[in-house]
């Protein structure tokens, strides 16, 4: 094999099976490919009568082939002394401390794999409970006695705690499999959740229409009525409507056509009002969104501000944007549609997410009781008056024969 080049490792495809390319000019460097794709640079040697492995980095930035061989030129100088680099990062990744850790797990995995809404959470809370909390300790001396104080700590907001501590769950479940804590244990497995009373707010016929005519009198910022409208009216989550562009948007099927969402790629179907609304939002040349913001090219980042001032002129401070995409799945129901339908229009990728909606608007299994009854109640006593029952008097009732369940009068005297 001849030296690692740049061109060598572009061209080096993956197979069914990981292998490696081994440089000549230093026999021990070598470059990992995996089925994925994924390459990695790696150096082998032997040290105390065992053969190591040590991993320099994965190619790409800031790892190319000149840099990784100039790395593992200075690591087999160090064997060559007598050292074990590999005991020597491991000790290095346990004095790790959580502010460290903390911005590489932002950089390697949030960044990486998380869709932006969730990168934002998670960086939240990494910003304002974690590193705060913990960010000058070592990753690998974190106790769960510890974890379950700082969870106790935040008490006073159960929701946030909960979601912090699902945060550092997933920091330290990273935090094993890179070899930064060693103990294989999370710290936040036992710690009990507090429980969450999930909010219900949906919106009546009067509410819609103090909303409306709140957008209605917002005409200094058609923008934000053009995305609050949308969201009433699709069910769609915020982001969506916010980064929707004109070409997911086919009219001529009355259709939203999402490349990528919470749950993945959707289609939201639109009704005749939604597709009203977008025929009155005016598209701006250079700018691929619908709802199209301050800078030159870009979305409305921020619909918050604009919603409180809508609210508050509609009395309806105590509704979020999110509980618009709540009122809609649970008109829905009202009107009849089932679970799997609504699962379907508001892009559920499971069934149990939609199963939430089944209990809401108690009122309506109500008044659907009533009308039962009432229906019924009217034919017994229009039973009654055709003089099918004969009666004792006023207010006699009806007796059930004791042989055959069957209903006949008292008798008289």
């Amino acid at each position: 094999m001849p030296k690692l080049t740049k061109k060598i490792v572009a061209a080096a495809d993956p197979t069914t099976k990981d292998y490696f390319l081994w440089d000549d000019g230093i026999p021990a460097f070598a470059i990992r490919v995996w089925p994925s794709g994924r390459k990695v640079y790696v150096i082998h040697y032997r040290s105390g009568g065992r053969m190591r492995r040590y991993t320099i980095g994965q190619h790409g930035s800031p790892w190319t082939a000149d840099l990784a061989r100039e790395e593992a030129i200075r690591i087999l100088a160090q064997v060559h002394k007598g050292g074990n680099p590999a005991d020597i990062r491991t000790e290095e990744r346990r004095a790790m401390t959580v502010r460290t850790f903390s911005k590489r797990f932002l950089d390697e995995y949030v960044a990486v794999h998380l869709k932006p809404t969730t990168r934002s959470e998670y960086k939240r809370s990494v910003d304002l409970f974690i590193v705060p909390k913990f960010g000058t300790w070592r990753t690998a001396d974190i106790s769960r006695a510890d974890i379950a104080e700082f969870h106790g700590d935040m008490r006073h907001i159960p929701y946030q705690a909960n979601r912090t501590l699902g945060v550092l769950s997933k920091m330290f479940a990273l935090a094993d499999l890179w070899n930064i804590r060693t103990d294989g244990i999370n710290p936040c497995h036992g710690v009990r959740r507090y429980k969450e009373e999930k909010r219900e707010r949906f919106l009546n016929r009067e509410e819609y229409a103090r909303m409306g005519t709140a957008l209605d009198n917002a005409s200094d910022m058609p923008e934000a009525v053009g995305a609050i409208r949308l969201l009433a009216l699709t069910g769609c989550r915020l982001r969506e409507i916010q980064t929707l562009k004109w070409e997911h948007v086919w009219l001529s099927h009355s259709e939203l056509r999402l490349p990528d969402s919470k749950t993945g790629a959707k289609i939201v179907q639109l009704g005749t009002a939604a597709l009203d609304v977008l025929k009155t939002i005016p598209r701006i040349d250079g700018n691929p969104y619908v709802i199209t913001g301050r800078k030159e090219g870009g979305y409305l980042t921020d619909l918050q501000k604009p919603w409180r001032r809508i609210r508050k002129q509609a009395g309806l401070e105590d509704v979020r944007i999110h509980d618009l995409r709540h009122s809609f799945a649970s008109d829905a129901l009202e009107m009849g549609a089932d679970l799997t339908m609504i699962g379907r229009m508001l892009g559920h990728s499971d069934i149990k997410t939609t199963s939430r909606y089944a209990h809401l608007k108690r009122e309506n299994v109500k008044l659907s009781t009533d009308l039962v009854s009432e229906k019924i109640s009217a034919a017994l006593l229009a039973h009654e008056k055709k003089g099918c029952v004969p009666r004792r008097g006023v207010g006699a009732a009806p007796v059930l024969d004791g042989r055959e369940g069957i209903r006949r009068p008292r008798r008289a005297g």
